[in-house]
Order: C-alpha cells, then sequence, then structure tokens
C-alpha cells in the first residue's frame, strides 16, 4: 500500500510543473474525460518521462548496491567499471563518425552505439580481471579506472575534430536528459531494469555472503567466481541501456544505497528493494526540479545530478576518515 501510494505521489510530482497550466491532480482524478490537449500531453510527453526516470533511478542505484557489494566498498558505484565512459564514447562516435556514412544519428542508431560499446568496455574488462580463472575484484577495480580514463581521452579526441553542431549534440547527451524519450526507449529500459533488479534480488542472500569475505563464501557452499561475473553483468545492463538512452547520469547509485543502508541495514533483500524506490523517487524529483528550475528552459539532468552528489561524496569521505 505504500509503495502504490509513493508511486502515485511520483506521478503528480512527474507530470506537474509550476509554470505550465497542467494540473495533473486534476488529470488523475478526471482521468476518464480528458480532451485530445492533456491526453496527448499526458500520454505523449508526461507519463513516458515520469516513467522513464523513475525506471532509470532505480536501475542505477540497484547498480550501485551491486558494485559495492562486488567491490565491499560503500564508496563504489556504476561509473567506477567504465560503463558508462564506454557509452559516452559510443554516443560520441555516432555523433561525429555517423554523418561519415550517412547515418541519422537522431534516430536508434545514437542509442545502439552507445550501448555496444558500453558492453565491450564490459567485455574488456571481464577478460583483463580473469587470472587462472578467477576474477580479481581488485584487479577489476583499477582496470576499470584505466578504461574510463582511456574511454574519456577517446572521447576528447572525437570532441576536438567535430563541428560546431556535433559538439552542441555531444554536450548536450553528455548532460543527460529524459525530453525526447518515447514509449519505445521507455520498454527498452523496462525489460533492462526488470531483469537487473529480478537477478540481483534473486542473489541477495550470495550478495550478503560476500560481504565476508571470498573465503568465508567457499565454506558456506557457493562458488564466488561466476557470482562476481554476474553482479558485473548484470549492473552493466542497467547502466549500459540507461545511458544509452537517456546520457550520462552520475552518483545515483552512490548516494541512493548509502542512505538506504543507513535506514534499512545491510541485509540485500531489503536493501535491494528500498535502494530501487529511492532511486526511482529522487530522478523523478531530480528531474522535476530540473524542468522548473530556469523554466522555459531545462537544467540537464546530468549536470544536476553532478551539483548534488559531488558534495555528498564529499561528505561520505570525510565522515568515513573521521570514523578511521
Amino acid at each position: 500500500m505504500i509503495f502504490l501510494l509513493v508511486l502515485l505521489l511520483m506521478l503528480v510530482f512527474g507530470l506537474n510543473t509550476f509554470w505550465q497550466q497542467f494540473d495533473a491532480l486534476q488529470v488523475l482524478l478526471n482521468f476518464g474525460n480528458l480532451d485530445e490537449t492533456q491526453s496527448l500531453i499526458l500520454w505523449e510527453l508526461r507519463l513516458p518521462r515520469v516513467v522513464a526516470t523513475s525506471l532509470v533511478g532505480a536501475g542505477l542505484a540497484v547498480s550501485g548496491v551491486a558494485m559495492q557489494s562486488l567491490f565491499r566498498n560503500p564508496l563504489a558505484e556504476p561509473g567506477l567499471v567504465g560503463v558508462s565512459s564506454g557509452a559516452a564514447l559510443g554516443a560520441v562516435l555516432m555523433i561525429v563518425v555517423g554523418p561519415w556514412f550517412w547515418i541519422d544519428v537522431s534516430s536508434g542508431w545514437l542509442a545502439l552505439s552507445a550501448f555496444v560499446m558500453a558492453f565491450a568496455v564490459t567485455a574488456l574488462l571481464h577478460v583483463l580481471s580473469i587470472h587462472r580463472g578467477q576474477t580479481q575484484v581488485g584487479f577489476m577495480l583499477l582496470a576499470g579506472v584505466a578504461l574510463n580514463a582511456f574511454a574519456a581521452a577517446l572521447t576528447g579526441l572525437l570532441v576536438s575534430v567535430s563541428d560546431d553542431q556535433q559538439m552542441r549534440s555531444v554536450i548536450f547527451w553528455m548532460m543527460g536528459s529524459f525530453s525526447s524519450l518515447g514509449w519505445q526507449a521507455v520498454l527498452w529500459i523496462l525489460m533492462a531494469i526488470v531483469i537487473g533488479i529480478v537477478g540481483l534480488w534473486r542473489r541477495a542472500h550470495q550478495m550478503d555472503v560476500f560481504l565476508l569475505g571470498e573465503s568465508v563464501s567457499q565454506q558456506m557452499g557457493f562458488d564466488p567466481q561466476p557470482f562476481k561475473r554476474q553482479m558485473m553483468w548484470l549492473s552493466a545492463l542497467m547502466v549500459g541501456v540507461s545511458v544509452a538512452l537517456v546520457g550520462v547520469i552520475g552518483f545515483v547509485g552512490l548516494m541512493v544505497p548509502h542512505l538506504m543502508r543507513l535506514w534499512f541495514g545491510v541485509g540485500h533483500r531489503q536493501l535491494l528493494l528500498a535502494s530501487a524506490l529511492g532511486g526511482a523517487i529522487l530522478l523523478t524529483l531530480a528531474d522535476w526540479f530540473a524542468r522548473i528550475w530556469i523554466a522555459p528552459a531545462e537544467l540537464p539532468i546530468g549536470l544536476l545530478m553532478s551539483l548534488l552528489g559531488a558534495p555528498f561524496f564529499l561528505m561520505m569521505l570525510l565522515h568515513k576518515r573521521q570514523g578511521l
């Protein structure tokens, strides 16, 4: 019941703005009596955006839980393993190089290129982190940092040879936006997020045990090697699809799991579900605020999350240092 109430409140916040004559609560109460304009705004503009922000927020937050479990570090987040940087490289590659092959970058080719590159980076990270048949988590983290830097360098190189219009497109995409999503994109996001969340939730007990160390995991009867690969690929699926369709949005996977862990404890069954709901709420409210802050213009959602997340990350570092 509480879950449904929260979803209803998210829908009202997501549909409404202060500067537009569109009373979301009134629309919901008179759902069967909408005129043509209201129906168009609701079904084709507002509702896909609200659903997309909720799904992406849930996926990024749950991916953060998986990364923090995998690295056994509350400061870990999905961007560490290079998926976001890989997706950004794929998108910029399509924006800059696509026109040479008469490819319409406004079509689905941009998202496809970003998604393929995100998975290519994940596959490379997977290969690099395997030593003698075992996935080395520490090396995975270091390799992820290196791949992040390399992908960022290639992205910068492509931007430096782009023209003004391409550079504008790159900057707009990399700052993140939900403004152009339709129901087809929402469907792709839904499939990826559902697969990822269900897959992680089924491994919640293993995530609890893995926090105690790999040797303890083996003593308690499960092999941590496939578990580590599953964590990485399920997270890459959710982050890759999300970034490919909406751009780079950081810090959701860092902030939400940390707060939910304080409120609901470290048990991953409740932590995964709480983080999914918390991520959905956070990103929906952030997107709503991004639309109204400088209306009628719109603040990029990725920029807003960085403004919120960077101070939060610094506070976490200071708190952790004081606890040493």
